[in-house]
């Protein structure tokens, strides 16, 4: 019985390699999992404690089990039948087109991701880039927000440090879920995008089933009171100017909205303004239809050129940021009470409306939020500088474009504007407003020490002056 027992190697090699999978699968991997959830579930408490919104159960659900509840609904799955049989197409087809978009959109929300890791990223991205200031919150803004209650953050589409920007300002009142474009999905971004609640949009796809899958997944997510983030722009502004909204994820919200029932939902006007848009350039080019497709290699090298420069920059000590970027936020608009005070002919129940009825109502809220938006929009010092400049019939010299500033600010005070002073200091933020335009030769500053807007740069200039033209 003790004698030893000669076991070939290729015999051997097998049974280690068994005998260690089992002790990991068996022994290291659960308790690793226990220990991870273990802590994972003390920093989701911890959090929740501190946030004016807390993380909701349908975030914490495995995202296979959303996956399959978004593949099975009752709507989806008519929706696949409708398609299959006006296509010639068999179910299963069908089915699994559902399945794909389902997946693509339903997003992996991991709060230690969320909080340590894409927090941290997001507050040093933004404060390497620029000044972050909190302009200005309304008082009202999420504070006794019931339980249950759905709060979508609606934002201004200035730049893709949007993100970035809010995520970083919003992460001690909630964790937000972003509707993200399909520029987000690329390889590893989208991983990292997905694990913090954010789910893909495709803004132009005309597939009735990826549409329905789409609103589905929406409507599932605000009936758990999920809070979540949106762009009704639809897309970056390409002038400066804010653009009408687009009604798709308003409409998914609103159409099944119960407003006798037990739980509201709620929209914050977020509004955003850089003194310098990183995209800008790019963003008017892309009005110019006639402008020659530039190649990756283009791209690339521009990029590296570009931040050579700002090295360049840091380096001599003349590098100041990227400006400031400055957000507000505004007071809560109530779905139930807007729509109480609004569609009175309908007791505010949208359900039983057809789609074009319906859109008449909700692209009059979609205006009323996307209003609110425009009142808040922060009046940077970039913005001020380049408005007087462009409205100037030749060279002023520093004394006359400050006077011409400080009327300016005087009157956007009287319309209430939101204007951001920095450090309080009217002089100083001319100063800084006209450092960045001259250092980035966006305007001329002559020998004898009067400054115009540069020829050249005028419809970069009217971009950043665009931004709150519509509060003159």
């Amino acid at each position: 019985m003790s004698e030893p027992v000669a076991v070939p190697l290729w015999l051997f090699v097998p049974i280690v390699a068994f005998a260690l999978w089992s002790l990991l699968d068996r022994l290291l991997i659960p308790s690793g999992r226990w220990f991870l959830r273990r802590r994972l579930n003390r920093l989701i408490d911890r959090v929740n404690r501190r946030l004016d919104v807390e993380i909701k159960p349908f975030q914490l659900t495995k995202r296979q089990v959303l996956i399959d509840r978004l593949v099975y609904d009752p709507q989806v799955v008519a929706a696949a039948n409708d398609y299959a049989k006006e296509n010639n197409l068999p179910r299963e087809a069908a089915m699994t087109e559902v399945y794909r978009y389902a997946r693509e959109i339903v997003p992996t929300f991991n709060a230690y991701i969320y909080f340590r890791v894409g927090y941290s990223i997001a507050r040093a991205v933004a404060r390497f880039l620029y000044r972050v200031r909190l302009g200005f919150a309304d008082a009202r803004t999420l504070s006794g927000v019931p339980a249950g209650t759905a709060v979508v953050f609606v934002m201004n589409h200035r730049s893709n440090m949007d993100y970035v920007l809010v995520a970083f300002l919003a992460a001690e009142r909630t964790a937000l879920s972003y509707a993200v474009g399909e520029w987000a999905r690329i390889w590893p971004l989208q991983q990292l995008i997905r694990s913090m609640g954010a789910y893909f949009v495709r803004r132009n796809s005309n597939s009735p089933i990826y549409r329905r899958v789409l609103e589905r997944y929406v409507h599932m997510a605000t009936e758990a009171g999920v809070a979540q983030a949106m762009y009704p722009e639809g897309g970056l502004s390409r002038d400066g100017r804010l653009r009408d909204p687009k009604l798709g994820l308003f409409d998914y919200m609103l159409k099944s909205f119960d407003p006798k029932g037990a739980n509201d939902i709620v929209f914050v006007p977020v509004a955003l303004n850089y003194d310098r848009v990183l995209e800008d350039r790019t963003l008017l080019r892309a009005l110019d239809g006639a402008a020659p497709r530039r190649s990756a290699w283009f791209a690339t090298r521009t990029t590296l050129a570009f931040w050579f420069r700002q090295i360049g920059l840091m380096l001599r000590g003349r590098w100041f940021r990227f400006g400031y970027a400055c957000v507000n936020f505004g007071a809560p608009i109530s779905a139930r009470g807007w729509l109480t005070a609004h569609a009175s002919a309908t007791a505010g129940d949208l359900r039983s409306l057809d789609k074009e009825q319906r859109f008449e109502i909700v692209g009059r809220l979609a205006r009323d939020v996307m209003g609110e938006i425009a009142r808040l929009v922060p009046v940077l010092p970039v913005s001020l500088i380049t408005t007087v400049l462009l409205d100037a019939e030749g060279p002023l010299d520093e004394l006359e474009l400050k006077t011409r500033v400080a009327a300016l600010m005087a009157d956007l005070e009287i319309r209430g504007a939101k204007l951001y002073v920095p450090r309080g200091d009217r002089d100083y933020a001319f100063h800084v407003g006209l450092r960045m335009l001259v250092l980035r030769r966006l305007a001329d500053e002559s020998d004898t020490g009067l400054f115009s807007a540069a020829a050249a740069e005028r419809p970069l200039l009217a971009y950043y002056a665009n931004a709150v033209a519509h509060l003159r």
